[in-house]
């Protein structure tokens, strides 16, 4: 593979050679970094254009310069490795430029290649190109994707990652004094409630939800969300799934400076006889223990649109309240409980919070 790469000045008596041969020469460039699926749709068809495909890669110093100081992520030793492995580009180089003005006056391929996504105009090569009688080739992109939307996925997985509670307990520093806690539902309380709900798009927040976390969060208290995801044990959609939905939850919240302290999830069905599906308490005491059995039963709080949420609530020894959202508690699983407060929806629960503090 190391005999693909050359010098740009081997590239330029290779080229010569070549011509004199009878063969149409075609050249093409670009970073190339994270190498996927549109890169070799978009190499096939450069090379169907020509006989010889030579591909310039910029080096990493003029990547920085035209994309981000942070790319890019694979050095060019490992991009050149990496091009030279596939059978339709015959030969690679490296060039410290940001455009291809010098590229195209010393190889004067007779094809000057390039994506779909640029137009001649924007070329600045274009016209050194049919100075000398050569075409420019412009390529439809057919893949919808890109290094850039890599890299921003992987971005977003890594941060959703840190949004998963293991269902061990979590080692914290030991608390000193007791801590006020809001377990807060999701699904009906928090966001519009859609069975097995696992596309981040259709999440909608209900109404006053961002006002009513504010409020309850400059009371003092501790956010965390405890959510039935019985969805994920039945099949129906991933963890993977869950955390991209709770990305979407973050991202709606991101405007009102709220912190959510902690997210604890039920994967299970009702089959499963589980200890963590309310109304059992099996999540609300990872969290207990996650705040180093310093929760302040007294004074915490649970609030969700279900009875199943009333009875989780009063069945671990906190005040409860029930919001009129979501099932407004027409679930009617356990109709014997009783909330200590019927809010309209979240803000109202606040402000009930707040008369009581």
């Amino acid at each position: 593979m190391n005999t693909k790469i050359k010098s740009r000045e081997e590239i330029v008596e290779l080229v010569e050679e070549l011509r004199n041969k009878g063969k149409t020469i075609g050249f093409t460039s670009g970073a190339f970094d994270i190498l996927h699926a549109g890169h070799i749709d978009y190499l096939y068809k450069a090379k169907e254009v020509c006989d010889v495909l030579i591909l310039g890669l910029n080096s990493d110093e003029s990547i920085k310069k035209y994309k981000d100081q942070n790319r890019p992520i694979n050095n060019f030793k490992f991009r050149a490795k990496v091009a030279c492995s596939l059978e339709m580009i015959d030969f690679v180089f490296g060039f410290e430029e940001v455009n291809n003005n010098i590229n195209v006056e010393l190889i004067k391929p007779d094809f000057y290649i390039k994506a779909g996504d640029y137009t001649k105009e924007k070329l600045s090569s274009a016209s050194i190109v049919e100075k000398f009688g050569g075409k420019v080739v412009l390529i439809p992109v057919q893949n919808d994707t890109s290094t850039s939307k890599t890299i921003q996925k992987l971005i977003e997985l890594e941060k959703l990652k840190s949004f998963e509670v293991i269902s061990e307990s979590i080692d914290l520093p030991k608390l000193n004094e007791k801590v006020k806690v809001v377990f807060v539902d999701r699904d009906g309380t928090i966001n519009k409630e859609l069975s097995y709900l696992h596309e981040p798009e259709k999440f909608v927040l209900e109404k006053n939800v961002p006002e009513g976390l504010r409020k309850i969060q400059d009371l003092g208290y501790k956010l965390v969300v405890v959510t039935d995801q019985s969805g994920i044990g039945l099949g129906y959609f991933t963890k993977e799934d869950m955390f991209k939905v709770h990305g979407q939850m973050f991202k709606l919240l991101l405007p009102f400076n709220l912190k959510i302290d902690r997210i604890y999830f039920c994967p299970h069905s009702i089959e499963d006889n589980c200890n963590c599906r309310k109304p059992k308490t099996g999540l609300l005491e990872k969290a207990m223990a996650s705040y180093s059995n310093m929760i302040d039963l007294e004074n915490s709080y649970f609030i969700g649109d279900k009875t199943s949420d009333i009875k989780c609530g009063d069945d671990f020894g906190v005040n409860t309240i029930l919001v009129k959202t979501g099932s407004w508690g027409k679930d009617n699983r356990y109709p014997e409980v009783k909330p200590n407060y019927v809010a309209e929806d979240l803000l109202d629960a606040a402000w009930f919070m707040a008369r009581n503090n």
